[in-house]
């Protein structure tokens, strides 16, 4: 390894990698003489009264590090393994008071899982403790030491923090979720304590994409952390015709959500909550089916960590290359998708995809 370049309180390596296989239990050095480390892991909730999928991830990432202290939006019930105290906090928690909380309560560490709203939250955290944040962790080396990765994952940086507290976001698809004790149950769990952390009206609400109010009650699948995706690029046409994903990817259950490209996203098809790719969601399901897809470089970045994908008349790979299992559905032979995907239908997404839907 070789040091590239220092930032404030941070040292960065890198080392390329042709394939993004990090273990997410990694456990700490054995280096005596450090302080106690102890994460506050700020949870994001589902829509409803539980917490997300992508917080459960976050909380096994914090668990490689220490003890686990979970902050979780008022009105939500978590009881989650590993997390030794549950506070309740604001739905809008300001940046500069959550900062002031961890710091007076002395975390060494501040997780969040990656999300539109934590990319909004924690670098203000950040900016308020003077640190430098550790964006898209996928491994824990020890508890100053990470892996992410940089160049669309061609390769994985190493990087070590100095400074008294980190703070940093974590992919959900790179870490097992920890298991959640409320879930199914039903039942109100207290939090331990409530945090003096007064609300931001001006702040992000901290739930998972694609996620409000109106989701409460309604079993769907995170984008992020679905077992199935199915999307859709710019051969869809319009926006109308993603219905037909729908019904594609409800056949799979609770388990399965629908996605899309960037061409698609720009076009104004849907919204950008589902986008794939590099500047979207990172996905790594265990089958991901490309509707319509080319398979630019840009959206294969978004799928880390699997190999399983199905293409359709597709432009957008960097978001689900590591697939489970990756299919994909095109109708041009020659569309760089077909280079990733384990299978391929050449044939038009209007005809395939009805019925493939119908013998599902």
């Amino acid at each position: 390894r070789r040091r590239r370049r220092s930032v404030k309180g941070m040292f960065l390596w890198s080392r390329s990698s042709s394939r993004l296989g990090v273990s997410s239990s990694s456990s700490l050095s054995s280096s005596g003489g450090r302080r106690f480390a102890s994460c506050l892991v700020v949870a994001e909730h589902d829509g409803g009264s539980a917490v997300s999928a992508g917080t459960l991830a976050a909380v096994t990432a914090a668990k490689a590090i220490g003890d686990v202290s979970l902050l979780v939006p008022s009105g939500v019930s978590a009881k989650v393994e590993g997390v030794s105290k549950v506070l309740a906090g604001p739905s809008r928690p300001s940046a500069k008071a959550l900062a002031s909380f961890a710091k007076e309560r002395g975390y060494t560490h501040v997780l969040a899982a990656v999300s539109s709203s934590s990319k909004a939250l924690m670098p203000r955290v950040a900016a308020a403790l003077d640190a430098s944040p550790v964006t898209d962790v996928i491994g824990v080396v020890d508890e100053s030491t990470f892996l992410r990765p940089m160049y669309a994952g061609n390769a994985i940086a190493t990087v070590r923090t100095s400074g008294p507290v980190m703070v940093g976001t974590v992919r959900p698809t790179a870490f097992e979720k920890a298991a959640d004790l409320v879930d199914g149950g039903g039942q109100a769990v207290s939090p331990d304590e409530v945090a003096d952390i007064p609300e931001d009206a001006l702040a992000p609400t901290v739930v998972a994409d694609g996620k409000d109010a109106s989701s409460a009650g309604k079993k769907k699948a995170d984008l992020a952390t679905a077992k199935v995706v199915v999307s859709g690029g710019r051969g869809m046409k319009s926006g109308d015709n993603f219905a037909m994903l729908d019904d594609l990817a409800a056949k799979f259950g609770d388990s399965a959500a629908v996605g899309a490209s960037r061409a698609a996203v720009d076009a104004g098809m849907v919204g950008n909550e589902k986008q794939v790719g590099q500047t979207g969601k990172v996905v790594a399901p265990d089958l991901y089916v490309a509707v319509g897809i080319s398979g630019a470089i840009q959206h294969l970045s978004g799928t880390y960590g699997r190999r399983h994908i199905v293409v359709t008349n597709a432009t957008h790979v960097p978001g689900m290359k590591d697939s489970k299992c990756i299919v994909a559905i095109n109708k041009d032979a020659e569309a760089p998708i077909f280079q990733v995907a384990d299978y391929g239908l050449v044939a038009d997404l209007f005809d395939a995809v009805p019925e493939l839907t119908e013998k599902l």
